[in-house]
């Protein structure tokens, strides 16, 4: 009997590659720990399912920072358009949106899983759930604790598709790190990406803020501009104008403790030109009025303004349109990988061979988010899990069809 190809993980990378090697005429197999497949992918679905991003191709790959030269060629080999190619495949229109991210017409995950899964299931993968994986035995086999006991089996070759160390109660705990470092697979620590940031609030501040947007702003932190949109929490901040700037705010605050960025909060109009309507305001107004007419700004901005400004002088136009175009707001921590939309760290890219195969494991291959790369939200974490998801089940197929290739089990 011919051995399947085992592959763990049953999220959007581990399908993905399931259905490229089902396709090709390998025997699949899929185990996960969960009860049920793609969980943290149908949460991700609850706010309409953002697949991908419209953007030139060349500006989307810079997306992905330190790791491009790594997601370069592999986004280039399915890229954003073949992606809604392949939704459409499944009967999933996509459309894009005003913010040139790409939702499904119907915004849901749970349509596309399904469509998916009958795919699948067409090509003959057998999808076996609540297995987790727990590393190899001595002969090789790849072990499975199930809810009837410890299990081994033998595979033509191993594709670990688990996800990184967010949402763990979705399934991604990063619970595979302990087994790939005793590998001598080299790791790096996980970190929370696209998560939300602290800062200290005053408490009257919280009282008129709290849960409240902040619409239309643009962040700049060292030479990195984002627009975007925000939301006061009781704890900070929360947002996509965040998200794509978590990497170097981590490092700033992992390396001096603090990272003070500035909030532009009129980005549509130049410093002279909220200068200018705001003197056209009556200076015997309240900060909030010469707020509203002048610029239309809204609650809470007044009250932001007040918590950031220090010493500044409000009632000097100059000073109240320098800090409009440039509000100073210190961060003083991120929030955990538990609330944490994704994760950096993971395998280091070093310890891939050109196949995607862990070149300490000998027939056994990496994808997704197990990987250590991060980009922002707004579709880029999804085409990163597909694009990488295929170029291993590429890297299978070619590792068992290479005339040295020995079934490819560790041991």
């Amino acid at each position: 009997m011919t051995r399947p190809i085992l592959i763990i993980g049953a999220g959007p990378a581990g399908l993905m590659a399931a259905e490229i090697l089902a396709g090709a005429g390998y025997g699949v197999e899929i185990h996960d720990a969960m009860p049920s497949p793609a969980r943290k992918f149908l949460m991700a679905g609850r706010g309409g399912l953002n697949i991908t991003h419209s953007e030139p191709l060349d500006r989307f790959i810079t997306r992905y920072g330190a790791a491009r030269p790594f997601m370069d060629p592999l986004i280039r080999a399915f890229p954003p358009l073949a992606l809604r190619d392949w939704c459409q495949g499944l009967g999933v229109e996509t459309f894009v949106g005003s913010s040139g991210r790409v939702f499904p017409n119907s915004f849901k995950a749970s349509i596309l899983l399904r469509a998916w899964l009958k795919r699948l299931e067409g090509l003959g993968v057998r999808l076996f759930t609540r297995h987790r994986w727990a590393g190899w035995a001595a002969d090789g086999a790849v072990l499975f604790d199930t809810p009837t006991g410890r299990v081994g089996l033998h595979s033509a070759a191993t594709l670990l598709a688990m996800g990184g160390a967010s949402w763990p109660r979705l399934g991604s705990d990063g619970g595979w790190a302990p087994l790939l470092a005793a590998r001598g697979v080299p790791l790096a620590p996980f970190r929370p990406s696209n998560s939300g940031f602290d800062v200290a609030w005053s408490p009257g501040f919280l009282e008129r803020a709290e849960g409240q947007p902040l619409k239309r702003i643009a962040l700049t932190f060292q030479d990195r501009t984002v627009p975007g949109e925000l939301v006061v929490t009781r704890t900070g901040l929360e947002g996509g104008a965040l998200y794509a700037l978590s990497a170097p705010l981590r490092e700033a605050l992992e390396r001096d403790g603090r990272a003070t960025l500035a909030m532009d909060l009129k980005p549509d109009l130049t410093l002279p030109q909220v200068q200018n309507k705001l003197a056209r305001t009556p200076p015997a107004d309240s900060l909030a009025n010469r707020l509203r007419k002048g610029l239309a700004l809204g609650p809470p901005i007044g009250a932001l303004i007040r918590e950031c400004a220090g010493d500044a002088d409000l009632g000097r136009t100059a000073a109240l349109a320098a800090l409009i175009k440039a509000l100073p707001v210190t961060l003083s921590g991120q929030r955990g990988l538990d609330r944490a939309i994704s994760s950096a760290g993971g395998i280091k890219l070093s310890a891939l061979d050109s196949n995607l195969m862990i070149s300490a494991v000998p027939g056994t291959f990496a994808c997704g988010e197990m990987l250590d790369w991060e980009a922002p939200t707004g579709g880029y974490l999804l085409q990163a899990c597909y694009a990488t998801a295929i170029a291993a089940a590429k890297g299978v197929a070619r590792f068992l069809s290479h005339p040295s290739g020995d079934g490819g089990n560790p041991g």
